[in-house]
């Protein structure tokens, strides 16, 4: 009993003792100079880490490369002499075996193409295909185990999201320029405009076209495209305007879709319809039909201007857009049954689907 009275007073002190020696060190620190230099002690504020992309950039960066696309063109005024002209662009690595994403405007009618990795190497592209609706390109280099730009395959951007638009403008070197999406689109395969595309701010410049524009994870959003111009039929101007901040990507949802189609057939194939039509705005979904087009599928099967279609297979119709996207992503030859109501009256026919062309 007495050892265990004697344990207890001596654990008793020790307690009293720590934290008498804490209070002094607490109440008293310039006693202690040994301890100033603790961050625990320390008076001056921690400086917070400043913002950065640098991570994102260096996760994207490498897979961006620049293009160089080589015409030669025979000028009457030169003589007889060939002369080429080069065309500047960027381009994004999809796969690791040499498939890259560009935009068709940048190696459109070239008779050579040369691909510059960011280490320096350098490869001659060959064209596998393009799609003009898109705007959309796809090149192969001969390597292997190249870097591959970060992808998520359900990848969906929202108005504000920020992103970064790497590329080589005006042939300066990998640049990268920072913004927000001002706008989204939709992904589908049907006729495209400006309205389909990613809008944001990040400045696109000569060079920057189908280079990257990823997100702050570093993970691929689109394919930067262009700027815009008042040449878009859906707005004129008798005014030259100075339009700033209006740029315009690719969804990687929708240039991914154009990819594979491209590597599988060389071509994107579009399923086509054969109508024009505008919203039914009513209790019921749907559209209406507004014209049908001569030997069209849709002729064929005997649809007629007033119909009110609400469904194609088994898909039930809120609007033309997607509408438009489920024919436009039917394979050819590919049989579908139409329901509409007509005068009131609900019918069936079945449409064959044929391949867009032109």
């Amino acid at each position: 009993m007495k050892i265990f009275d004697i344990v207890k007073y001596i654990l008793n002190a020790v307690s009293y003792g720590v934290l008498f020696a804490v209070a002094l060190i607490l109440l008293k620190p310039e006693l202690f100079p040994g301890l100033q230099s603790s961050p625990l002690f320390s008076q001056t504020p921690k400086e917070p880490q400043a913002l950065s992309f640098a991570k994102a950039v260096s996760l994207a960066s490498p897979a961006v490369v620049n293009i160089y696309s080589e015409k030669i063109e025979n000028n009457p005024r030169y003589g007889s002499k060939a002369r080429a002209s080069t065309r500047l662009g960027s381009g994004v690595i999809m796969d690791s075996n040499g498939y890259i994403l560009t935009n068709m405007h940048v190696i459109q009618q070239a008779d050579l193409i040369l691909v510059l990795l960011q280490n320096g190497q350098r490869y001659p592209g060959e064209l596998i295909g393009f799609d003009r609706y898109t705007d959309l390109a796809v090149i192969k280099i001969n390597a292997s185990n190249l870097p591959v730009i970060p992808q998520k395959i359900n990848q969906q951007s929202l108005a504000g999201d920020i992103v970064l638009a790497i590329g080589n403008p005006l042939n300066l070197g990998q640049t990268v320029t920072q913004g927000i999406i001002s706008a989204t689109g939709r992904n589908g395969l049907s006729n495209t405009s400006y309205l389909e595309f990613l809008q944001m701010d990040a400045a696109i410049n000569e060079g920057n076209s189908g280079g990257a524009l990823i997100n702050s994870n570093g993970t691929l959003v689109g394919i930067n495209s262009r700027k815009f111009t008042e040449t878009n039929p859906n707005f004129t101007s008798k005014n030259n305007l100075e339009i700033q901040g209006i740029f315009f990507a690719v969804p990687y949802q929708l240039a991914h879709k154009v990819m594979r189609q491209i590597i599988e057939n060389g071509k994107v194939v579009r399923g086509w319809f054969g109508i024009t039509a505008s919203e039914y705005y009513d209790d019921a979904k749907g559209f209406v039909i507004g014209g049908v087009a001569d030997n069209s599928p849709a002729k064929l099967a005997g649809i007629q201007v007033g119909d009110i279609v609400y469904q194609i297979g088994d898909q039930p119709i809120a609007s033309i857009t997607q509408a438009l996207d489920i024919i436009a992503e039917t394979k050819p030859n590919t049989q579908v049954s139409v329901k509409m109501y007509r005068k009131g009256q609900p019918i069936e026919t079945i449409v064959t689907i044929v391949e867009l062309n032109g």
